[in-house]
């Protein structure tokens, strides 16, 4: 039996978790639609009896995310939050954790407005320096959770310092890698030891469904987060599963175009006249760029750039063509949006402007259509801004 686990990224992306079908040869993971399972007898079963507690279609992304992440299990579940929501689970009442204060608004709300009633306390902190972290942990501290690049300020936090600090400490790391998706970052490698997808984004890469997942190190991560799925019931549907695997065995020439066009686009917004600032760690002007090529294979396609204020990002959003404007990122078409309105509401006015979130701040998510329709269409948009 081969271990996929050996071998190249693209190959694992392909094989890992997809093997032909025994029972037809099937090349593709047949999608099981069944809610339950026929059981030989009492206390016999071919390894399943109800897809809440496991399927075969959510059984093999599972293997293909934990290969491609490096991880011992993953954990796919309903949406990202949801895997946020499971995450936490590992907390008790009286925990402390460390958040990165420039993360995805949805989760500082879920922190915030549902975890806090249990409980738990948060601390939100600048990860970019890792003093900061250690500052911040308590002895009830449990977790440090962060995102590199940050949504949507593109600020990287040094993985392997914080680690360091977490486990001096005896405390996990998460990392959410959505951004950058395994291709490009795999953060178990610089010692973090849960990473957070939202497989809607590129790992799906298609726009076309929800799903989260929990890559964990070690024994207890898989008790904990198996546990959680079969008693909560918040797990990723088999047909949701599916498109996962197909999104996944493109996962490398996607992320190829998808940084490619990435970094174009931040050297045409650096030079156009309107534009205040680029938020991309590709560019040498980006203060953490050396970082940057350390920890990462690329520097992806998620950038921001400021063009004043509100009114000039409405001028321009609402006249893109080959973009759409939209919530979301990691698709094959071209995504952008108004942080401070859409992804960045919830924290709050004050909260983005303590983090440097302006009203003109505007995140594209490259995608891999012609370069040069990308361009075009943000040129004759922003032509607009001021008038």
């Amino acid at each position: 039996m081969i271990d996929w686990t050996k071998k190249g990224f693209a190959t694992r992306a392909i094989h890992a978790g997809q093997g032909p079908d025994p029972l037809t040869g099937a090349v593709n993971v047949p999608v099981y639609l069944t809610s339950t399972f026929a059981q030989e007898e009492i206390g016999k079963n071919k390894g399943y009896d109800y897809s809440r507690a496991g399927n075969p279609t959510r059984d093999a992304v599972e293997v293909s995310l934990a290969a491609l992440e490096g991880g011992t299990s993953a954990h796919t579940f309903a949406s990202g939050m949801a895997a946020i929501t499971a995450l936490i689970t590992m907390m008790r009442t009286g925990d402390h954790v460390i958040c990165g204060e420039n993360v995805y608004g949805g989760t500082t709300r879920m922190f915030n407005q549902v975890s806090s009633r249990y409980g738990i306390e948060f601390t939100y902190v600048d990860t970019s320096d890792p003093e900061n972290v250690r500052r911040a942990i308590r002895s009830t501290t449990r977790l440090v959770h962060i995102e590199t690049p940050t949504n949507p300020l593109m600020t990287l936090t040094d993985l392997r310092a914080v680690a360091d600090v977490c486990h001096e400490h005896g405390v996990d790391l998460s990392v959410d890698n959505t951004f950058m998706s395994p291709y490009l970052q795999r953060p178990i490698e610089f010692g973090a030891d849960i990473v957070m997808h939202s497989t809607t984004k590129f790992l799906n890469g298609h726009s076309d469904g929800l799903g989260g997942v929990l890559v964990g190190t070690r024994p207890e991560h898989k008790e904990t987060f198996s546990f959680v799925q079969k008693s909560t019931g918040g797990i990723l549907s088999p047909f949701e599963s599916f498109l996962i695997l197909r999104g996944v065995k493109t996962l490398a020439v996607r992320m190829k175009q998808h940084d490619e066009n990435g970094r174009k686009v931040a050297e045409f917004l650096t030079k156009h006249p309107k534009v205040h600032g680029v938020h991309y760690p590709g560019l040498k002007t980006h203060p953490q760029h050396e970082l940057a090529k350390k920890q990462m294979r690329g520097f992806g396609s998620m950038l921001s750039f400021d063009v004043g204020s509100q009114e000039h990002a409405n001028d321009m959003l609402k006249r893109v063509r080959v973009c759409t404007l939209g919530e979301s990122l990691g698709g094959v078409e071209s995504l952008i949006s108004h942080p401070a309105t859409m992804t960045h509401a919830a924290i709050g006015a004050e909260m983005r402007k303590k983090i440097g979130i302006t009203d003109g701040l505007v995140r594209i998510s490259v995608g891999i259509e012609d370069i040069n329709d990308i361009l075009d269409d943000l040129k004759q948009a922003m032509e607009w801004m001021g008038r």
